[in-house]
């Protein structure tokens, strides 16, 4: 148990990051556009996600809609960019990778405290590491995809029933992509305190 210590870190900064994940998958902020028409979009700024797109707009825009209009992006959508097709598969692969990974960080933990010391341990606690370390790679390329695209503002093609403009006046970092950031760090961090872990048989038998 005392040779495990940064596996239980492993353990809570993976729980977190994979948090962190699926949070940043499902906001809508990932790219803030700044419009200059307002006719529609009344405020002015529009938040582009991976999935959807929405505004505050004072028109009925559209049924059921009065203030903020959402409008999903449809499979194969050929105007939706790369980078947003890219970060929905790498999310939902992080996602998994993730969950795999604490799984299997909890039944070797589990092993530990249960007074279970053998070399399948360490296998685990390997496979677990690859399996963080995989999904937080899954995450950075997206973020830093996005990223890139924000900071040269690129356009993107709505049709018109969008309500959306090709090319913003500007656009900004929303909060997805900070909390993406976090989720790599956090992820990184988990696979490489999983894949340190020696056990006390290993140990002892260096020591001899």
């Amino acid at each position: 148990v005392s040779s495990s210590h940064l596996q239980l870190a492993t353990f809570a900064l993976g729980t977190v990051g994979w948090i962190m994940c699926t949070i940043s998958m499902g906001l809508v902020d990932w790219r803030v556009w700044h419009v200059d028409n307002t006719t529609v979009i009344s405020s002015g700024v529009a938040w582009v996600g991976i999935w959807k797109v929405c505004f505050i707009s004072y028109l009925h825009v559209s049924p059921g809609y009065k203030e903020q209009f959402c409008h999903k992006f449809k499979a194969f959508d050929s105007f939706v960019p790369h980078e947003i097709y890219a970060a929905q598969g790498l999310l939902l692969i992080a996602m998994i990778l993730g969950l795999a990974a604490l799984t299997v960080t909890v039944f070797a933990l589990r092993s530990i405290y249960m007074g279970i010391a053998d070399k399948t341990i360490v296998r685990f606690f390997l496979v677990g590491g690859f399996f963080f370390i995989f999904s937080g790679l899954c995450v950075l390329i997206p973020v830093s995809w996005n990223f890139y695209s924000v900071t040269h503002n690129e356009s993107i093609a709505f049709p018109p029933s969008y309500h959306m403009p090709s090319s913003p006046v500007s656009q900004e970092v929303g909060a997805a992509i900070p909390v993406g950031i976090i989720a790599v760090i956090l992820l990184l961090l988990s696979g490489t305190f999983s894949l340190s872990y020696i056990s006390p048989a290993s140990s002892n038998t260096i020591m001899q």
